[in-house]
């Protein structure tokens, strides 16, 4: 970090693809079909990085957690398929787009770090008034 403070990173594990994340970074991962806007929390986290202090996972770090928020889907770029056997006038052209999700880092959460669980507004009951006869 440019500021001076602690640089915290994680090294995490998702559609059998790993990655290098740290808090506020952008990253495009494999579809999770999720909606845009929502949060996920990848829990293979494989490595966690704050400053000096360094957790190594066998394979993950067990309570460790990172949460993302999902910024929608989108499509790769296109990837040529020609298939061709010589003399027997055989050619075959595909193409494919592996679709992603973009996801952008929140925060990364060590083992053992409580967090407080988000408070979610209450519904108001309806008062039941009895109409008389």
């Amino acid at each position: 970090m440019l500021d001076g403070g602690v640089h915290i990173y994680a090294v995490i594990e998702t559609g059998g693809k790993q990655y290098t994340v740290a808090p506020g970074q952008s990253i495009a991962v494999d579809r999770l079909g999720v909606a845009e806007g929502d949060t996920v929390e990848l829990d293979r986290v494989l490595l966690i990085a704050d400053g000096d202090k360094v957790t190594v996972g066998n394979p993950t770090i067990e309570g460790a957690k990172v949460v993302a928020t999902s910024m929608g889907e989108g499509k790769g770029s296109k990837i040529v398929v020609f298939k061709y056997k010589p003399k027997v006038r055989y050619r075959k052209k595909t193409g494919h787009r592996q679709l992603f999700t973009r996801l952008t880092v929140d925060k990364i959460s060590q083992p053992g770090a409580e967090t407080a669980p988000e408070k979610k507004p209450r519904r108001r009951k309806k008062e039941v008034t009895e109409s008389g006869t």
